[in-house]
């Protein structure tokens, strides 16, 4: 679905020994549960107050996990790796992409933008039952 098996240049390694509360993040994402379009990679959706990952600081929102302790994330359903991080041990190794800038939101396209329309929509509609109530409760002549 994103592409071949082979992690792109821009990787980061990133190494976290886990904490009394774990490693101090959340994931969206999987192969059931795609938060991007046309792209079933596990991402950062949170990152704990004063856990592991808070701590090391390099771990961010928006950061797309390639591989954990070695074992490509790429088209797994997102229980398999949750599955896989709460097995993975005390010590565990990280190949992350940053979250670039283009990027607001991690699990929506780069290109979405909410829509003024549904707004507007809204407004126009409640405009025309306006006019249709004033017109029904007036006198007729």
């Amino acid at each position: 679905m994103n592409g071949s098996l082979t992690p792109p240049a821009d990787f980061e390694v990133i190494k976290l020994k886990r904490g009394p509360t774990g490693l101090g993040f959340n994931i969206v994402g999987g192969l059931d549960q795609p938060y991007v379009l046309n792209d079933t990679g596990i991402y950062v959706s949170k990152i704990k107050e004063d856990g592991a990952a808070a701590l090391d600081g390099r771990l961010q929102e928006g950061d797309k996990i390639l591989s954990i302790n070695g074992v490509v994330l790429e088209d797994m359903p997102h229980k398999q790796v949750v599955d896989l991080f709460k097995r993975a041990g005390n010590h565990v190794e990280l190949r992350v992409v940053k979250k670039t800038n283009s990027t607001r939101h991690p699990w929506r396209p780069a290109e979405w933008e909410p829509s003024p329309l549904p707004v507007f929509g809204l407004l126009l509609a409640f405009a025309v039952c306006a006019v249709l109530v004033v017109r029904k409760l007036r006198p007729s002549n």
